[in-house]
């Protein structure tokens, strides 16, 4: 199973849209908490499901429960506690979720989980996939768009 993940930021509508398109994104999965911030700009939810079904003939999906709790993401921010503390609280939710029952491993296939950051080094996109990775969906391949 192939599946991607994607940040918005840095990015211009254009490399990003062709990034998609290129991997044969079937849907885009969106793990953020607000989608429809003025901040988005082309990754607001109603023009992003516009300009990916028009753009690249994928879906959108908006999938709250792949994303950390307000409170939690705000300690991180303000840096009141530290990623590897943030990457804990953010998997023993996941494991709370129950999440490896709820999100199949053919819906994840050529499907990429969205958030804002630019790499997936220190985002919870890249910890979604590892939690899933580890909780019955090890025959996921993830290639990280840049």
């Amino acid at each position: 199973m192939n599946m991607f993940t994607i940040g918005f930021t840095r990015k211009s509508a254009e490399y990003f849209f062709q990034s998609l398109r290129l991997a044969g994104v079937a849907r885009v999965i969106d793990v953020r908490l607000n989608n429809v911030s003025q901040l988005a700009g082309f990754a607001k939810r109603e023009d992003l499901r516009f300009f990916l079904r028009e753009l690249c003939d994928a879906d959108y999906v908006h999938l709250p429960e792949l994303a950390p709790e307000a409170g939690m993401l705000k300690a991180y921010k303000q840096r009141k506690i530290s990623w590897q503390k943030y990457e804990g609280l953010f998997l023993d939710l996941l494991a709370q979720r129950n999440v490896e029952r709820t999100v199949t491993a053919s819906f994840l296939d050529f499907g990429c989980l969205l958030c804002s950051e630019h790499e997936p080094h220190y985002c919870h996109r890249r910890v979604v996939v590892d939690y899933l990775n580890a909780h019955g969906h090890s025959n996921l391949v993830v290639e990280h768009l840049l």
